[in-house]
């Protein structure tokens, strides 16, 4: 049984690489708007499968999403961030997947305020999507490409 880490991928991964092309590329608005929408999508689900609810992932992505229509300050998303800090740290007890999913939804909402965040967020939803798939008994090897292949997918998003 492989030793489970919080997050999958590398730095001279070429996913990572191609995403980190992509990334400079974009606004710190674009990149915001992509994160909340990939964490939405592909970590949300995992995070609630484990933990049906508690809806904080969902609302702090709401949040996201009202600042970026000029509907909530930053400084209120700035609070509501602090606050979900914990909400990793509350999942332990649901298994890798879900702790892995809260890390990665969390720190996705926190690009608006820390774009370099843009690239973190896909470390850990690399690791979510892998250990959703494969459970926490799978090797190394297979959880590195589970975690490349959903690097790959994030880049594609991001690409289109």
């Amino acid at each position: 049984m492989a030793k489970l880490r919080k997050m999958l991928g590398r730095a001279d991964d070429p996913q990572i690489i191609s995403l980190m092309r992509m990334i400079e590329t974009q606004s710190k608005r674009t990149l915001a708007a992509w994160a909340a929408d990939c964490a939405a999508d592909r970590y949300l689900p995992i995070y609630e499968l484990a933990c049906p609810g508690d809806a904080r992932l969902r609302e702090l992505i709401g949040s996201v999403r009202d600042c970026l229509r000029g509907d909530l300050p930053m400084a209120d998303l700035r609070a509501r961030l602090r606050e979900a800090r914990t909400i990793a740290k509350d999942a332990e007890s649901s298994g890798a997947a879900a702790q892995a999913a809260a890390r990665a939804v969390t720190t996705a909402c926190a690009v608006l305020s820390t774009p370099s965040n843009a690239l973190g967020f896909t470390f850990y939803g690399a690791a979510a999507a892998a250990y959703s798939i494969a459970g926490e008994d799978a090797s190394s090897a297979e959880y590195d490409q589970l975690g490349a292949a959903e690097l790959q997918k994030l880049a594609e998003s991001l690409k289109a």
